[in-house]
């Protein structure tokens, strides 16, 4: 079992260094450390309030829906954080790319990474044409937190894990 986890870990590390480091591009670098805040708490809550507030029905309701699955999803969060106290993994791997104003605290799960998700598969649950858009929007947002060398691999696959299955249990228990 040891040994098992030993080559996850390597796996994630791998993993972690190519993106961060082997895929940088100026190109990049400005699109990515934009895109990643739509997975931010300003943006992920202010975005679904506003569709719950002002949209029509039936998007009325998604949105609250969205708005329940995102703060549902942070508990789970909250709690692994604490659980789980993972070194981002710039402050721990050499060579790291990183920008400016890095976060400090625990890295594992990805917060963004559960925002992003827990909303955007809200919407894809109700209407799955809006995947085609909302699925590529919540890849770049995780894959960014990479990139950005804050987050590994797995930190991203666990929020990714997280907000979707929140989201479909907020949306199925809502019907």
């Amino acid at each position: 079992m040891n040994r098992l986890l030993q080559k996850l870990i390597q796996l994630d590390q791998r993993l972690f260094v190519g993106i961060n480091g082997r895929l940088h591009r100026s190109f990049l670098n400005f699109w990515l450390y934009h895109l990643t805040h739509l997975g931010g708490a300003w943006f992920t809550i202010l975005s679904t309030l506003f569709i719950w507030i002002v949209a029509p029905a039936p998007w009325n309701k998604v949105g609250l829906q969205a708005c329940v699955a995102l703060a549902i999803s942070h508990i789970p969060v909250a709690l692994a954080k604490k659980t789980y106290p993972r070194v981002r993994p710039y402050l721990t791997l050499p060579g790291t790319n990183t920008f400016r104003n890095p976060l400090t605290d625990h890295s594992f799960p990805s917060g963004h990474t559960t925002a992003i998700f827990s909303v955007t598969m809200t919407f894809m649950a109700v209407q799955p044409a809006l995947a085609f858009i909302l699925g590529p929007l919540a890849l770049i947002v995780a894959v960014s937190r990479i990139y950005l060398g804050l987050h590994y691999p797995s930190d991203v696959l666990a929020g990714a894990v997280i907000g979707s299955s929140v989201a479909l249990g907020t949306v199925a228990l809502w019907a």
